[in-house]
């Protein structure tokens, strides 16, 4: 374990804990890289990421490329003799950044892989209805997400858990999996299995487009959107009345199957609950945000605005 000097990778929250699980386990983190400070917020105050703030903490050397193909940055992370990357919720690397280091560099992603490569596999896995996902650590080569397996572990995704419940679950089984990797690596007793080639579910970036919800899908499939969206970016569509069109935004959803004659997307509503109709069932909106306003539960909804008798959401 002394021998190894780790370069870590990542930006978000994701990554925390497992950058504070190798510095607790006593390994030694030689730099991080992580994204630049940008500005954010309402007030756009430039603002470090989630690593950074960690990293410095323990007053670990910290490198924040534009661009990880400039000779300024390969340099530097040359100078830092790690013999190990490890990456976590970070970009894709140059050939010439992976394989730097000698043992090499191994990526900790949030699905079982070969199911979920791409971007947001957390939200695709809830999305689709799964009722098992998990983590994966792999080494990386020249295509996304598809390195040699060294470790998978397991975890079930309840009925009721969004998107949020399950990426505090697997952030946490993550932490525990890259010291496993780690451990193996250092003694020398690592293996792989190659992936196959075979298709598989995908993960792609999350965008307005394929956020949006289509009301003539199933109450499942829809419900499950929501869960998948929640808490961000959310599942959204637009609400029509009184003439007046407003995008609207849904956090939380039940559903329940029940043979009706309503039109597809009809809003049902009276001061204690909101449904809207669905071809298969009704769903039954807990929590949610009108455009320009707080996010609220239903009944606060209820409670301010009038529903039209042809108010329907599109």
């Amino acid at each position: 374990m002394s021998d190894l000097r780790i370069v870590f990778m990542g930006t978000p929250y994701f990554a925390v804990p497992a950058l504070k699980a190798l510095i607790s386990n006593g390994y030694n983190v030689v730099g991080v890289i992580t994204a630049p400070d940008k500005p954010a917020g309402r007030g756009r105050k430039i603002q470090m990421s989630d690593v950074k703030v960690e990293a410095l903490k323990h007053h670990i050397p910290i490198l924040q490329p534009e661009n990880l193909k400039s000779p300024d940055f390969l340099e530097s992370l040359k100078d830092l003799n790690a013999n190990l990357q490890i990456v976590v919720a970070f970009r894709m690397l140059p050939k010439n950044v992976w394989q730097m280091p000698r043992l090499g560099t191994f990526n900790l992603h949030a699905s079982l892989l070969p199911n979920y490569r791409g971007a947001a596999p957390i939200n695709w896995a809830i999305i689709n209805g799964e009722t098992k996902t998990g983590v994966t650590t792999f080494f990386l080569d020249e295509k996304i997400d598809t390195g040699a397996i060294i470790y998978q572990a397991e975890a079930d995704i309840n009925p009721d858990e969004n998107a949020g419940n399950l990426h505090d679950k697997l952030m946490a089984l993550g932490s525990n999996l890259i010291i496993k990797t780690v451990k193996a690596i250092a003694d020398g007793s690592v293996t792989t299995i190659n992936q196959p080639n075979a298709d598989s579910n995908l993960a792609p970036k999350l965008n307005p487009e394929n956020c949006k919800i289509d009301w003539q899908e199933s109450v499942t499939r829809i419900n499950n959107k929501v869960r998948g969206l929640s808490p961000y970016p959310a599942a959204w569509c637009y609400l029509l009345n009184n003439n007046e069109t407003l995008k609207l935004k849904i956090y939380k959803s039940t559903l329940s199957f029940e043979s009706h004659s309503f039109e597809i997307g009809k809003i049902i509503a009276d001061k204690k609950m909101l449904k809207v109709a669905c071809k298969d069932g009704f769903l039954h909106i807990n929590e949610l945000q009108l455009a320009g306003k707080k996010r609220m539960d239903a009944i606060s909804l209820l409670n301010g605005l009038q529903f039209s008798k042809d108010a329907k959401l599109l």
